[in-house]
């Protein structure tokens, strides 16, 4: 408890902190508070059979331990003698001592066999495992952090009790937080003596006249009295003063009405009975308890700063990874895997923090040494990819040496710290990944227009070689249409194509067309001119070059054969029909007029076996190429 409503005085002095506050720091925990504080949470038998208390725990050294924060276990001795009376109305709220009660000069043996007893050594062990050493207090555990604080040995020390500053303390951390990234509840001494002007002595002198678990205060004095009153002699003076005179500044009056509401605030239980100098007890007969009170907050029962006992606490100790596994196998039946998986990022980022210290003690001294060069090998191998956590920048970054972890996320400034040279060769490596996925599309984007290049010329290389058969052995082309209502005729196409690329003879040959008007027979026409015509054989396309000029119809008409008797000659000046969906724009483009064909009247003679065959090869090599290229 410490001293009443010490608290709620130094209210204006609270600073909330955040938890990186801690990191590269050693405190010393006063391990009662906290087990206290984390059984509160929740007193359930439950929670008490699962331990919820020391989970809590446990993650809270674990966060302690990813910021490079050595920790110090310090726990509650005996009972001291004059807080005997204070710890029986405790144990037994009915039973109220008076001050007559004398005082034991021997300091009371605690339980060990209670249930906290129980709670104090299970955190012992899982502080054990960790790496935390345990100091075992000769009384009052937040008067041995007070200590160490005040010897410089920490740099601030956990605890609930608002004494500790009385026996010294500078820095105290009433509560720590995990959640919304971690924060503490932090009281400084220095904080104390500029906003309030009240420095050790006045403190203590406050617990006199307050009361806390060395004495019950004096009854009718509020805490802004009191303040008032211990300011008012300044804080130099003020324990000879309180020891000299004792009560005596306490009178019996009656009070405002505003004052007698500051006393029922402060309560009269904790108050002493004090009598009038009719046969009563005055406060002057007080001054040997307030001297035994000053004495017990000056000079408490501790380990001193240079003993055994204390340098051995301030030395580092591993954490045992097979004795925390078999222990959080026992107490919070987890499997190895999933002890390693909370314990081993948090003592990897503890080891980066160190080797980042290492560094930085270097440079503050002038000496630059290369990362291949330190003494002590980073633990960070390199980095895998920047992430981010709670809003956080950080790297995904994998490690060596680290039995069990092979890659864990770390905050990116701790690794500008440590190892700026693994940024460097991280980006480095993306640059270079980059400049390869570039230069792999470039060619993929090249190697395609080649390909396409390719298909185009070895595609007109065919035609050509279609043509050249065709030129040779006079080939027809198919053409698709109807020429009767009865029987469906094929047209085909025969021209003789000579070196100045002009007509020399169009002849039309009728045999088979016995039944269709002299207008059907006119309505048939022909382009005198194309490059590519497409021949439907069933399912089949081929695509035949052919090459035409286009003359005046007066060149055409003086270039026509004689016919036979058996011909008829058709002289077709329409534009030709439109067939076959597949025909290029570029036939359409080039496409002229045809003014004499001729029919023939056998179906034999369409086309080549050869044309046929080629034509399949080439719609063969075109569906090839388009599976090759998409």
């Amino acid at each position: 408890m410490g001293v009443k409503n010490l608290w709620d005085i130094l209210e204006s002095c609270k600073k909330t902190l955040p938890l990186h506050h801690l990191q590269n720091k050693r405190v010393c925990i006063d391990l009662s508070c906290w087990i206290v504080q984390l059984h509160n949470v929740n007193k359930s038998h439950c929670a008490m059979k699962e331990k919820l208390y020391l989970r809590g725990l446990f993650h809270r050294l674990r966060a302690l331990i990813a910021l490079n924060c050595s920790l110090i276990f310090v726990t509650d001795g005996a009972i001291p003698a004059i807080k005997a009376s204070t710890y029986r109305r405790r144990l037994n709220p009915g039973n109220v001592l008076t001050q007559d009660e004398p005082i034991k000069p021997s300091s009371i043996r605690r339980n060990t066999g209670s249930e906290f007893s129980r709670m104090i050594k299970e955190a012992k062990v899982l502080g054990n495992a960790l790496g935390i050493p345990c100091l075992d207090g000769i009384e009052e555990g937040e008067a041995q952090c007070a200590l160490l604080n005040s010897e410089s040995f920490c740099d601030g020390c956990f605890t609930a009790d608002s004494d500790a500053f009385l026996f010294g303390a500078r820095t105290v951390y009433r509560d720590i937080c995990l959640g919304d990234g971690g924060y503490l509840v932090c009281y400084e001494m220095d904080d104390i003596e500029r906003k309030l002007g009240l420095g050790r002595n006045s403190l203590i002198t406050l617990a006199v006249i307050l009361g806390g678990d060395y004495s019950e205060g004096v009854y009718g004095i509020g805490r802004e009295s009191a303040c008032q009153i211990v300011k008012s002699i300044g804080d130099k003076v003020v324990l000879q003063w309180i020891a000299s005179e004792g009560f005596s500044f306490v009178k019996k009056k009656k009070g405002s009405k505003r004052q007698n509401e500051d006393d029922k605030y402060n309560g009269k239980e904790n108050a002493a009975q004090y009598k009038n100098t009719d046969g009563s007890k005055c406060p002057s007969q007080m001054k040997s308890q307030v001297l035994q009170v000053l004495d017990a907050y000056l000079r408490p029962k501790c380990h001193l700063a240079n003993s055994e006992a204390v340098q051995r606490i301030l030395a580092l100790y591993p954490y045992s990874r097979s004795q925390l596994q078999q222990i959080c196998t026992e107490m919070f039946d987890w499997p190895p895997e999933k002890t390693d998986e909370y314990i081993l990022p948090k003592i990897a980022e503890r080891e980066l923090r160190r080797f980042a210290n290492l560094r930085s003690t270097a440079l503050r001294v002038g000496v630059q040494v290369p990362l291949i060069e330190m003494p002590i090998k980073c633990p960070l191998s390199r980095i895998i990819k920047p992430r981010k956590n709670q809003g956080v920048d950080c790297f995904e970054v994998s490690w060596e040496e680290m039995d069990g972890l092979e890659t864990s996320i770390v905050p990116a400034d701790l690794v500008e710290r440590a190892c700026p040279e693994r940024i460097l060769e991280y980006q480095e490596r993306r640059a270079q990944g980059k400049k390869k996925n570039n230069a792999r599309s470039r060619p993929r984007r090249l190697e395609k227009a080649q390909l396409l290049g390719q298909v185009d010329k070895e595609l007109q290389d065919l035609l050509l070689e279609v043509y050249r058969d065709d030129f040779t052995t006079d080939d027809t082309a198919f053409l698709c249409g109807s020429v009767s209502e009865d029987d469906e005729g094929i047209a085909q196409i025969q021209g003789t194509i000579q070196s100045n690329d002009t007509w020399n003879s169009n002849c039309v040959k009728k045999d088979a067309f016995t039944s269709g008007s002299a207008s059907n027979q006119e309505s048939n026409i022909l382009p005198a001119s194309f490059e590519d015509e497409v021949i439907d054989t069933g399912n089949s396309v081929c695509r035949e070059k052919v090459d035409f000029t286009y003359e005046s119809r007066s060149s055409q008409e003086s270039n026509i054969l004689p016919a036979s008797s058996e011909d008829e000659l058709i002289d077709l000046t329409r534009s030709p029909p439109q067939h076959a969906s597949g025909k290029s724009k570029h036939l359409e483009d080039n496409v002229q007029r045809i003014d004499l064909i001729e029919l023939s009247d056998s179906e034999n003679d369409m086309f080549s076996p050869e044309h046929s065959r080629r034509a399949r090869e080439l719609r063969m090599f075109i569906a090839g190429i388009k599976d090759n290229s998409y």
